[in-house]
């Protein structure tokens, strides 16, 4: 009998729980465990993050001990909420170039916030992860461009990778994980209109709801309602009806290969994914040949079109808005040498040399650059100097992509830098309690993440 994609990959997800896990996937694992307790830390402590675990209160009323970033404890549900939202909010969790969406938000997210009652081993948590990854993943990759024009996949396809993780993690039979996995297609919304609105600081929400629905979801399915079984394919599925135009195959294709886990980017720069080549290319130049901001004449950026439909801010109004301005990233970059979680966090809008700059550099995108898109994300950044001299550098990949990754040693330097706040203490306990996913002889022992983990609380 031929099953229907949604079968196949649930099927699929089956086949992962009882295969032995390999060595590169567990240190990959740890990766993302890292990633987003980083992402979680950088914005533990900003006056959004308290409007998010405000929220998370108000939804998931209840006394609850879950951590919770920067805050007391909440129930699961308001904890997963709060720390979806708050991992979102720099902008540093990771993404993937063909499903457009950060995966680790939606994933790592419910499986943490279930663990912390000690009912789940280290191997049913990391098999939650997994699943909710290669959903997300998968499904992200199926809907294509056209979708991501117009929808946050991470709110779209990231609610029926939450839906994976959680019913994962319940331990749910595969007929009522791909209930969930339906249930969860039917909640899941998230339009780019917030960006056109200039709406940025509530662009947290998307995660945040496609957690709250993809864990609803798996205890509907877990209480033994029936899910939508063709939800991505169906005439009346998410392919049709959210626009879909990306290779249908992605949902039941390539079962063999390595998990899609190991195929998300751990993001280099504190903003949008869509600026990293331009700012990697502009990295490059100045390592390369060290000019001064005040020798540049002019700066011309060429880039992909879909990269402006969600980082389109021309220059920022605000610091919501300096993750989505490709003007701004860049004239930080070349007047500073550097864009820290600072420049993002505490801009000066209106420094006279940095305007000056931002002034020169001139934005144009590419046909050509785009039909590479989404496999490729090409920029080419041209600087003309005063002397009348051009330099040029080309980027298609980025820095943590699958094909120029991060080490171990690397990504501890980067959570430092992406967390300030973060005392050495902290960053050890946060190393050793993630290393201990790529041990296979723990897989058995109850995975119990410690309330330290999640940052002191912060004050109101």
């Amino acid at each position: 009998m031929t099953l229907v994609p949604e079968q196949a990959l649930v099927a699929h997800l089956g086949h992962l729980q009882r295969r032995p896990l390999s060595t590169a996937t567990r240190d990959r694992l740890a990766q993302a465990l890292l990633d987003w307790f980083t992402a979680g830390w950088s914005a533990a402590g900003t006056a959004g993050a308290e409007c998010y675990r405000r929220a998370a209160r108000d939804c998931h009323p209840g006394a609850g001990d879950v951590p919770v970033f920067g805050g007391a404890g909440m129930n699961a549900n308001g904890a997963a909420f709060a720390n979806a939202a708050i991992a979102h909010i720099r902008e540093i969790d990771d993404a993937h170039r063909a499903a457009m969406l950060h995966p680790g938000v939606v994933s790592v997210t419910p499986a943490l916030a279930l663990a912390a009652d000690g009912s789940m081993t280290q191997r049913r948590t990391a098999d939650a992860i997994i699943a909710g990854y290669e959903v997300s993943l998968r499904l992200g990759e199926a809907l294509g461009t056209r979708h991501a024009a117009g929808f946050h996949a991470t709110a779209t396809a990231g609610a029926i990778g939450a839906a994976a993780a959680t019913a994962t993690a319940l331990g749910l039979s595969p007929q009522a994980l791909h209930h969930a996995l339906g249930i969860g297609a039917t909640q899941a919304a998230g339009l780019w209109q917030l960006v056109d609105d200039d709406a940025h600081e509530a662009k947290s929400l998307h995660p945040a709801f496609a957690v709250r629905n993809g864990m609803a979801a798996a205890y509907a399915a877990r209480a033994g309602l029936p899910g939508a079984q063709r939800f991505a394919t169906g005439s009346r599925g998410l392919y049709r009806l959210l626009d879909g135009d990306g290779p249908l195959q992605a949902l039941d294709g390539d079962l063999d290969a390595p998990e899609r886990l190991n195929t998300a980017t751990i993001k280099a720069w504190p903003c949008c994914a869509q600026l990293f080549t331009p700012l990697d290319a502009a990295r490059q130049l100045l390592d390369e040949h060290a000019p001064r901001a005040e020798d540049i004449e002019s700066v011309d950026v060429e880039i992909f079109t879909h990269a402006l439909k969600i980082a389109g801010v021309d220059w920022p109004a605000k610091p919501a808005e300096t993750c989505f301005s490709l003007r701004y990233v860049v004239a930080c970059l070349l007047m500073t040498g550097k864009l820290g979680i600072e420049d993002m966090e505490s801009p000066d809008l209106q420094a006279p040399g940095l305007l000056s700059l931002a002034r020169r550099i001139r934005v144009r995108t590419s046909d050509a650059f785009q039909a590479e898109f989404p496999r490729l994300r090409p920029c080419r950044v041209t600087l003309t100097l005063k002397d009348g001299r051009q330099l040029s550098a080309l980027r298609k990949l980025r820095r943590g992509d699958p094909e120029d990754p991060y080490t171990w040693q690397a990504l501890q330097a980067r959570m430092r830098a992406f967390a300030p706040a973060m005392d050495d203490a902290s960053a050890a306990a946060i190393s050793t309690w993630c290393e201990r996913f790529t041990d296979p002889g723990q897989d058995d022992s109850i995975c119990l993440p410690p309330p330290g983990l999640f940052a002191p609380a912060m004050r109101a």
